[in-house]
């Protein structure tokens, strides 16, 4: 189908689409979700060579194929080319406006920022682990973590050990985790069988590493709005707390990243949520990329990425170590900060069991300081 499509050959390219359709049809219910991707993208690619082609009718019909299957990337159609053929009839421009509201990730998150500081339902306190926890001292000593953080400031050391996690393991986001998810096991399970973690792997090795510092931290699941139920997608990242700066700071792993403002002072998630939605200036660090092989962009990383997931933001109310290994019995507590704008605001906590017999409450609020409330010193 590539082939075809660098080809614009539309004969072969409708063939392999409807073999395709065919495969996928008959697949049982359960793998359909996992697979629907392909057909979105074979649609919408099919839409592609017709534009090209100046076949602007067959280009708006497949376009409305892949959006009626869950196509939702209005900001790519927005700056696609391959588009640019049928961008000014009435049809394609009909076609976008309902789209925007679920794919259109910058126009949401704007539309969606207000919060309600007097939200008072109650959740569970956050809490942090000592360094002196007998798990988080092996950590420590084990990876010299002292010689690797330096002997610099606070920040300094945050942002060493970032580079440190982000350099010894790479990040992959085709797997699961492995089963037990604690730094000293998932580092030494992706030495031995060359392997690397997604992002919830890598922010909890690294949180991990950080309460071995002493230094506050949580990973935050950042998640989008998904109002079709279609994106299964979310990232993770972690928020660190400095004690010189009395504030939050933004850092990721998974793409090496921290988010500065326009005199470069270091920002938290909070903060870079609140410059998206007012259209204030962000920057992110240079060396910013993935697996040192492709470099990130503020506008594909923040105002396009991360704008999509910072809709929703979630974090374990327990900041500690071996935080999400499940075991039988095990209970978590998540709180989730929600925007008004969301439209499940009920009911306030839910409660989920896995099959492993790990239990979850996840409350909600509205309220932005319960959820980056600062560490007691």
């Amino acid at each position: 189908m590539q082939t075809a499509y660098e080809k614009r050959d539309v004969k072969v390219y409708g063939k392999l689409l409807d073999e395709l359709k065919d495969k996928y049809d008959h697949l049982d219910v359960m793998y359909k979700r996992g697979y629907l991707h392909y057909l979105i993208d074979g649609y919408y690619n099919y839409s592609c060579v017709y534009s090209l082609l100046n076949n602007k009718e067959m280009a708006i019909n497949y376009l409305d194929k892949a959006i009626k299957a869950g196509y939702g990337d209005c900001s790519h159609i927005n700056g696609d080319t391959d588009l640019d053929n049928i961008r000014h009839e009435k049809a394609f421009i009909t076609l976008l406006q309902p789209l925007r509201s679920v794919g259109d990730y910058l126009y949401i998150i704007q539309k969606a920022g207000a919060y309600n500081p007097a939200d008072n339902r109650s959740v569970p306190a956050f809490t942090y682990q000592s360094a002196d926890n007998p798990n988080l001292v092996i950590l420590r000593k084990t990876f010299k973590l002292d010689s690797i953080a330096g002997s610099g400031n606070e920040v300094s050391k945050v942002i060493n050990l970032m580079y440190w996690i982000h350099n010894l393991v790479p990040h992959d986001g085709n797997h699961e985790n492995p089963t037990v998810k604690n730094a000293l096991s998932m580092i030494n399970q992706c030495k031995q069988e060359k392997r690397g973690l997604n992002c919830r792997g890598l922010a909890t090795v690294l949180n991990e590493c950080y309460l071995s510092m002493g230094i506050k931290s949580r990973f935050v699941t950042c998640l989008p709005k998904d109002s079709l139920h279609i994106d299964n997608d979310c990232h993770v990242i972690n928020m660190v707390y400095i004690n010189s700066l009395k504030k939050w700071i933004w850092i990721d792993p998974t793409f090496c990243a921290y988010v500065m403002d326009e005199k470069g002072q270091l920002l938290g998630l909070g903060e870079v949520r609140e410059r998206i939605v007012d259209n204030k200036p962000l920057i992110i660090n240079p060396d910013a990329n993935w697996n040192h092989k492709s470099s990130e962009t503020k506008e594909h990383y923040l105002y396009y990425y991360m704008a999509k997931n910072l809709y929703r933001l979630e974090c374990n109310t327990s900041s500690e170590y071996d935080t999400e290994t499940r075991l039988p019995g095990k209970m978590l507590n998540y709180v989730q900060l929600i925007p008004l704008d969301y439209f499940i605001q009920k009911p306030d906590k839910w409660q989920s069991l896995d099959a492993g017999g790990t239990k979850a409450d996840t409350y909600y609020t509205n309220n932005p300081a319960t959820f980056w409330a600062a560490p007691s010193e």
